[in-house]
């Protein structure tokens, strides 16, 4: 699974964290996958595997631990599903850091760039993450000739390396890093994106980067730094993007909760169900199929369930 945070700012391939997420092999690939109830994280072979995240959360907005298979119900449009497997402890996720540096980002930088390292320190060392900067150009950086760190010190050499300057290519951005975690190496793979405005610079349009997010395995995470006089404020945008995919959209008024945003996507990353099941329908053409987990737990009496808001077949098929 990935994730992605925004900041306005094996080998099964699972899907995002605390959302619904997919994922079909052909029938000539492996995917991986543990049998109900089991947290050993053995797989077996299967042809085809929908990998969904979930966050389960109690009236507090508290995590609820303890789940178990016989909790869920799981329905792919309005059908009911068959859970095949059932995960839920801390893996390590592909995250791609999404991070603008544009212009009115200036006075702003040295706060998110101390959030970040904030999230990353408190990582799964086996967490592989990359950052994409944005102005009005898009650049993916490079870890002495690698794609992807685990290395602090180096995450922080490429935060400090870029300055403010330019426009704001969200779009291009979003969709750069949603192309990076298609080679990440985790199944679980996450987008966090940090941006202070809408978009006025990018060749893709809005629509484009939503359908691509749709065909992903990506949760997306939103730190939206917007309110400041005459930035483009577009936070139904972000909303949207992170809902669809199962993440979470944050809209500080200062910079000042930044860093205590930042480890709560952390933790949200971390405390997350992970259910998998073959569709009882084969996929054919290109469509969107609606998922819907509903939980009942002992002890709860209204329970918050954020997950994906479906899969694009030919997201599937392109696996």
């Amino acid at each position: 699974m990935s994730s992605v945070i925004f900041i306005q700012r094996g080998k099964v391939r699972s899907c995002g964290v605390a959302s619904a997420c997919m994922l079909l092999l052909a029938s000539a690939m492996l995917a991986q996958h543990s049998e109900p109830g089991d947290d050993s994280g053995v797989f077996k072979a299967v042809a085809e595997l929908v990998v969904v995240p979930v966050s389960v959360t109690d009236s507090h907005r508290n995590f609820v631990p303890g789940l178990t298979p016989a909790d869920r119900r799981l329905y792919e449009d309005g059908r009911l599903q068959k859970i095949t497997a059932f995960h839920r402890e801390n893996v390590p996720v592909t995250v791609g850091l999404i991070l603008d540096h544009s212009r009115s980002m200036e006075t702003k930088l040295r706060s998110v760039r101390a959030a970040v390292l904030s999230f990353a320190q408190s990582s799964n060392p086996e967490d592989e993450m990359f950052v994409v900067d944005f102005s009005d150009r898009v650049r993916s950086e490079i870890f002495r000739g690698k794609l992807f760190t685990n290395d602090v010190s180096e995450l922080q050499n490429a935060l400090a390396a870029v300055g403010a300057e330019g426009g704001t290519a969200l779009y291009d951005a979003i969709y750069q890093g949603l192309e990076r975690l298609r080679v990440g190496h985790r199944n679980k793979k996450s987008l966090i994106i940090v941006s202070d405005g809408g978009d006025n610079a990018s060749q893709h349009k809005y629509h484009q980067v939503l359908a691509m997010a749709h065909q992903s395995e990506a949760v997306i995470y939103a730190i939206g730094l917007v309110g400041a006089p005459g930035e483009e404020e577009k936070p139904k945008i972000l909303e949207r993007l992170c809902k669809d995919t199962g993440g979470l959209a944050f809209f500080p008024h200062t910079l000042d909760p930044v860093h205590e945003v930042s480890n709560r996507i952390a933790r949200d990353l971390r405390e997350q169900y992970t259910l998998a099941y073959a569709p009882d329908r084969k996929v054919s053409g290109d469509s969107f199929r609606k998922i819907d987990v509903k939980v009942s737990a002992p002890g709860h009496e209204k329970l918050h369930v954020r997950t994906r808001l479906g899969y694009s077949t030919a997201g599937l098929e392109a696996k």
